[in-house]
């Protein structure tokens, strides 16, 4: 599913258009953004909880020349389900 079919989806859900659930979409997105760019965790109960973790400088390796690189050190954001979503999914 991607972001139109996602937004298609809640407003039929919903019983709005499309226009205002791409605006709250974006909304909830942006908010989620800036929340975690603050280092704070996004927990929706029953969903799972958003959070921004630091990967520390590590050697790669180019599968196609063999050469040794550095990977640098990074922001990256990690999700983690909570058990509803976890059970309904299985």
């Amino acid at each position: 599913m991607n972001k139109a079919e996602l937004v298609a989806s809640v407003a039929k859900s919903a019983g709005t258009t499309k226009v205002k659930a791409e605006m709250v979409l974006n909304g909830i997105l942006e908010t989620m953004v800036k929340t975690m760019r603050e280092g704070e965790k996004v927990s929706l109960l029953g969903f799972g909880t958003f959070s921004v973790v630091q990967r520390v400088q590590k050697k790669g390796r180019n599968p196609q020349t063999g050469k040794v690189l550095i990977i640098p050190a990074h922001k990256a954001v990690k999700f983690k389900p909570g058990k509803t979503l976890y059970g309904r999914v299985q």
